[in-house]
């Protein structure tokens, strides 16, 4: 067929014949047949589209069933594209582990099994997650969407077998059983009766309590040994959808398993942290920014802690290191507070890393603190960072450099100006004033302009790490977080940008001062 607009509509028979030619055309030639097209074709041509496009893909028939409510997405494409590719008869194994609430359930336990069954009513969905409860609610969506949308997608339920946790597909013409359904079932319950060409695992682990459990995590595994993987049918599919939770999670185990590599893996962090990302997002690009863009994430950060953000959020149970700090370069060369008071201090200094983007009220202010010996090793001994008004950091900044009895503070003024510079001289004024300060003199303020990009200011501060010359005094687990997983391209938290620069200061020499010695290779110089 050519893209010329056939004209004749006066019988049914070229109709059938243009509408069936028109099915093998792409999008443009599609576009360009309906321009051109009478109204009476053009009203037919409509309907073959919708027809296609509940064929086309779950996430095409979501949209044409709800009239456009149901909202697509690159990640959740991706998640289409296995469906369709098992659809047309490619056996699949495959491993997709997603943030909470990005719409991972609802297109790989609803909709899409909804569009295979419709595709192939011969053939049985099993979908199975944490609780019989929550695979039950999968099963009740599928089977009332077949109630209201079946008409339009050629399936029916059979009138014998309608529950919520199984039933029987039938012919929409004759009622007759057919092969298809669906069954579901809680982890670790039971699989009896007929096996599946598609089994579908969402959502296999509860909680942290339940993650965090060697027994749990046992009966896990032994239930996808033993019950599921012998339920399914020859050449069937097997799909895992997830957040990860453990480093021997159900996606752990499989990742370690003896038929890993028969596995297709998409891994979709909340932040993308790797050049080989399935949607080819920079490092650093949301996952869906539409709904969860980088501020709203941070939000989320800060929210819910490292650990939970690494593993729920960035797919990353094991906290990343290698990016430029190794954990390693932190924990080794920790002291306690008691082996700290043997320790002679040269130098002492405060440094505030004012929320950046100037919006105080979404990021944090970075404040920490520290010292260094005569022999050149620095001391981290506090981390006040917090969400916090210009004028509350600039206080908790004042208050922390009489505590430390600090010589300098360091002030970041690469948002706001001289404004956190004042900020600090304000508060310090009122905190003499409230005979707070004791007669002291007010630390020299030294202000920093971070010209340069985060990963040249970090790089020294890590290989000093590296050669075990900065010791934490306790653990600071927030910053120590940050510290091991942040990799080069990804936005910097404010307290892992004030650290860095406090060490940068108390590092660099100042040898008249403080008696030490210069870096002969310089690796301090113009890393501002």
């Amino acid at each position: 067929m050519t893209t010329a607009t056939p004209t004749r509509t006066d019988t049914a028979e070229p109709h059938a014949d243009i509408l069936a030619q028109y099915r093998r055309l792409n999008r443009t030639q599609r576009r360009r047949v309906t321009r051109a097209a009478s109204p009476e074709l053009r009203t037919a041509l409509a309907a073959v589209e919708r027809d296609m496009a509940l064929k086309r893909s779950p996430g095409a028939m979501a949209a044409v069933l709800t009239d456009g409510r149901e909202k697509q997405a690159r990640h959740l494409n991706l998640i289409d594209d296995v469906f369709r590719d098992i659809a047309r008869g490619h056996p699949r194994k495959v491993l997709i582990t997603t943030p909470p609430r990005h719409g991972k359930s609802r297109r790989a336990a609803r909709w899409a099994p909804l569009w295979f069954l419709a595709r192939h009513p011969e053939r049985r969905v099993m979908i199975a997650s944490y609780s019989a409860d929550l695979a039950d609610d999968h099963g009740r969506w599928i089977r009332d969407a077949i109630h209201a949308y079946g008409d339009q997608l050629g399936i029916a339920l059979h009138a014998g077998s309608k529950a919520a946790n199984r039933f029987d597909l039938a012919d929409p013409v004759t009622g007759d059983r057919l092969e298809g359904g669906l069954v579901t079932a809680g982890v670790g319950g039971g699989l009896t009766g007929k096996g599946a060409h598609l089994a579908i695992v969402d959502d296999p682990i509860k909680d942290d309590a339940e993650a965090q459990s060697p027994t749990m995590r046992k009966r896990l595994w032994e239930w996808w040994t033993s019950v599921l993987n012998t339920r399914i049918e020859p050449g069937g599919s097997i799909i895992v959808i997830q957040t990860r939770w453990h480093e021997h999670d159900l996606a752990g185990r499989i990742l370690e398993g003896e038929d890993a590599e028969d596995w297709t893996v998409l891994d979709l962090p909340a932040l993308a942290d790797s050049e080989d990302d399935p949607l080819g997002r920079p490092i650093g690009e949301p996952l869906w920014p539409l709904r969860y863009g980088t501020k709203a994430l941070e939000k989320i950060r800060r929210a819910v802690g490292e650990r939970v953000w690494w593993s729920l959020y960035m797919q990353k149970p094991r906290p990343l290191e290698g990016g430029v700090w190794k954990w390693s370069w932190i924990t080794d060369h920790r002291v306690t507070p008691m082996q700290f008071r043997g320790v002679d201090l040269v130098r002492t200094a405060v440094c505030l890393d004012p929320a950046g983007g100037g919006d105080d009220t979404n990021d944090e202010s970075g404040i920490t603190g520290g010292g260094r010996t005569a022999d050149g090793h620095c001391y981290l001994l506090a981390d006040r960072s917090a969400k916090l008004s210009a004028d509350e950091r600039g206080r908790a900044t004042c208050l922390l450099a009489l505590e430390l009895d600090a010589d300098a503070i360091i002030v970041e003024t690469n948002y706001g100006g001289d404004m956190a510079r004042q900020n600090v001289i304000q508060a310090w004024q009122q905190l003499q004033r409230d005979g707070l300060t004791n007669g002291r003199v007010m630390p020299r303020i030294i202000t920093v302009n971070a010209k340069q990009g985060k990963r040249l200011r970090a790089e020294p501060i890590a290989q000093i790490y590296e050669q075990g010359l900065v010791h934490h005094v306790g653990e600071f687990p927030r910053l120590e977080g940050q510290m091991a997983t942040w990799m080069p391209g990804m936005d910097s938290p404010d307290r892992m940008d004030s650290a860095v620069h406090l060490l940068t200061e108390l590092a660099n020499p100042a040898a008249a001062v403080t008696g030490s010695t210069p870096y002969a290779d310089h690796r301090l110089s113009g890393r501002r």
